[in-house]
């Protein structure tokens, strides 16, 4: 079975995401809704890679339970940076480029979580289905929010 592979794949997947939610939410700290919800749904991700590590272990796959950090050093300057960027108008197009970042990561940690689901399935590992039962509708939030973030934010960026 390559079950550990897929496992693998989807924990270094959900530290990328985690990451990219994390970063963006220093980038555009001046958008509060961006700032706080960004960094509410990377604990979910946060929260998958120690599940995930967990789990990895019944399938000889060693993995770091401790999600990928944000480093207190580069997180201060992004907000620094944050801060000085966003009296301009280009920071809506900055936010544009990161929700897009954010969305297509989300969108193939979904797609890792269903491939991950249909194996379990096929292979008869409830404990594993199970995780992908609970972890995934969690990721389908990350998806919407994005999305829904770009198209409240396309149109005033866009036509302004």
């Amino acid at each position: 079975m390559k079950l550990g592979l897929a496992i693998g794949e989807l924990h270094r997947s959900e530290n990328h995401l985690a990451g990219a939610l994390l970063a963006m939410s220093d980038r555009h700290k001046a958008d509060h809704e961006i700032f706080y919800v960004a960094r509410d749904i990377a604990r979910w991700s946060q929260d998958h890679v120690q599940a995930l590590a967990a789990i990895g272990r019944d399938y000889d796959v060693e993995l770091d339970a401790q999600p990928e950090g944000d480093p207190s050093l580069l997180a201060s300057l992004r907000q620094k940076a944050s801060d000085a960027v966003g009296r301009r108008p280009e920071p809506g197009l900055l936010l544009l480029a990161d929700l897009r970042h954010v969305y297509r990561e989300a969108s193939g940690v979904s797609l890792d979580w269903e491939l991950l689901a249909q194996a379990a399935q096929g292979a008869k590992q409830e404990e594993l289905l199970a995780l992908a039962q609970r972890c995934h509708p969690e990721t389908l939030r990350q998806v919407g929010w994005a999305n829904a973030m770009l198209k409240v934010e396309a149109t005033q960026v866009l036509v302004s």
